[in-house]
């Protein structure tokens, strides 16, 4: 018996010959608050949409809770793993709070409606992220904060094991990015356990149990953020020279200062 909440061996997957994962392995408690980076095209996206069962992988395993991906279908996944998509996509014309009880679809067994338990549901998470007095507005007229909110939310309501979350601050100020994370780190707390990636490393950094730096479809180490961000390996992965340290609180930061002559 294991306590890892997911679980994957040997991940890969190919692209008209192009290895986007190339044998992934890792392990992730349950109640964890885990930071995915690395540059663009590294595979972060991709990993997480193998998880999800949207890609299949050429090779090796994924389990989520001791469950295998390949063996469920996928109203069977969407109980296991939320997934929060960095782009609001087609659903930007509804309401808040139906986007929220969208997340509900998993369990709905009938054809018209949902139930007074789903509805409870929605309604304490549009509490709990401070959506509840605009959650009859129009997501369009909402701000990047309030929409990435609902996004999450929307996740939430799906009571996973494992949430997905694809650059979620990335069009949000520094008030709404700190706010993102603060929601994402309780959840954690809750024993769920959620995968974010992101571009901005001092943010991972700061907020995240473990860190995963990936490159080229690999995985160069997993680590506490403390240990394994270094300059040495942001001027590997990135091809960036920077500068490594810790704050007055104590905190990780990373500052960028060239990139690398000859990288580009």
């Amino acid at each position: 018996m294991t306590d890892d909440l997911l679980s994957i061996e040997g991940l890969g997957i190919e692209f008209d010959g192009f290895h986007a994962l190339d044998g992934v392995s890792l392990s992730i408690g349950k109640g964890k608050l885990v930071g995915l980076i690395g540059p663009n095209g590294c595979g972060k996206s991709t990993m997480m949409r193998c998880i999800s069962k949207i890609y299949t992988p050429t090779r090796g395993s994924v389990e989520v809770d001791g469950h295998s991906i390949a063996d469920l279908k996928p109203a069977e996944v969407a109980k296991l793993v939320a997934t929060v998509p960095a782009e609001l996509g087609s659903t930007f014309s509804m309401s808040v709070m139906d986007m929220v009880v969208l997340g509900r679809y998993p369990f709905v067994d009938r054809l018209w409606w949902e139930t007074p338990e789903d509805e409870r549901i929605t309604r304490e998470a549009l509490r709990t992220f401070g959506l509840d007095g605009i959650r009859n507005r129009q997501l369009s007229l909402c701000s990047s904060g309030e929409r990435q909110r609902a996004l999450i939310a929307k996740a939430y309501v799906q009571e996973p094991k494992l949430m997905l979350v694809d650059e979620p601050t990335a069009h949000l100020d520094m008030k709404y990015k700190l706010q993102v994370m603060e929601y994402l780190r309780k959840m954690s707390l809750t024993d769920m356990t959620v995968l974010v990636a992101e571009h901005d490393i001092s943010l991972m950094a700061r907020y995240c149990d473990t860190c995963i730096i990936m490159k080229e479809g690999r995985i160069v180490t997993i680590g506490d953020p403390r240990e394994v961000i270094t300059e040495d390996l942001i001027r590997d992965v990135y091809e960036v020279d920077s500068r490594v340290g810790l704050d007055a609180d104590g905190e990780i930061y990373v500052l960028p200062k060239k990139y690398i002559e000859g990288s580009i």
